[in-house]
């Protein structure tokens, strides 16, 4: 049988996907983010060990809950990297009446992805910048991948709910936001929603307790005001 190696497992998620999710959140991620919060899940071979009966249990318990919308969303780390799982689970599932969300940064690819983003609900997609070398300097990994993905996207017309992380001094430009709306227009055929979210520094404890070193060491939480200016003038940017 199948198996995941799981981090760890989120119920009644309300902002990973539509409606009430179940989140399970894999291991294994190929970026290595500058303002990532989950360092803990880059080794593929972390965590534990998960079944698809023991996923399926799981997903199940909160079907009531789900309404028309929700379901399952597989995160991590990178859910793509472990493909075959994730495939014969977004089948199974559906054989049970569960919809699937990928949430994906997309900087992995291999023989399951394609089939993965046809008969997925929808993607999450973490776009880490719309500029081929920040997104390279944010993320450690060429933009390609994320090229071929949304590819895959636009022929099964997967939506597509597209998330950036906002960072002081990054990417907290207008010019940036303006890149963003054009590469949503440009490259996405069926986007589901367009979605800034602030960095944040929650994550500060969790690499002292593994010695990492923080890259982002200094840089304050994003500002709400200056989110909020900026997600108002993507919106016009998209609707025009």
């Amino acid at each position: 049988m199948t198996t995941a190696k799981l981090h760890s497992i989120e119920t009644f998620g309300a902002v990973d996907g539509p409606g009430i999710r179940t989140i399970f959140f894999l291991q294994g991620c190929p970026a290595r983010c500058l303002y990532c919060h989950n360092p803990d899940t880059w080794a593929v071979d972390g965590g534990k060990t998960l079944t698809l009966v023991e996923m399926l249990h799981t997903a199940m318990r909160s079907i009531p809950y789900y309404g028309k919308d929700g379901g399952v969303t597989f995160s991590g780390g990178e859910p793509l990297m472990q493909g075959e799982f994730v495939l014969e689970a977004i089948r199974l599932l559906r054989k049970n009446g569960i919809g699937t969300v990928i949430d994906t940064s997309a900087t992995h690819m291999d023989e399951y992805t394609e089939d993965i983003v046809r008969e997925c609900q929808m993607l999450l997609l973490d776009v880490k910048h719309s500029d081929p070398k920040e997104f390279s300097r944010i993320s450690g990994c060429s933009q390609k991948k994320l090229l071929e993905v949304i590819d895959m996207a636009n022929r099964h017309d997967t939506p597509a709910w597209v998330r950036q992380v906002i960072v002081p001094g990054i990417n907290d430009t207008e010019e940036n936001v303006k890149f963003l709306a054009k590469f949503v227009k440009e490259r996405i055929h069926n986007p589901y929603k367009v979605e800034l979210l602030g960095y944040h520094t929650m994550a500060l404890d969790k690499y002292e307790k593994l010695g990492m070193k923080y890259r982002l060491d200094g840089v304050k939480p994003m500002e709400k005001r200056k989110l909020n200016q900026l997600s108002r003038q993507l919106n016009r940017l998209l609707e025009e």
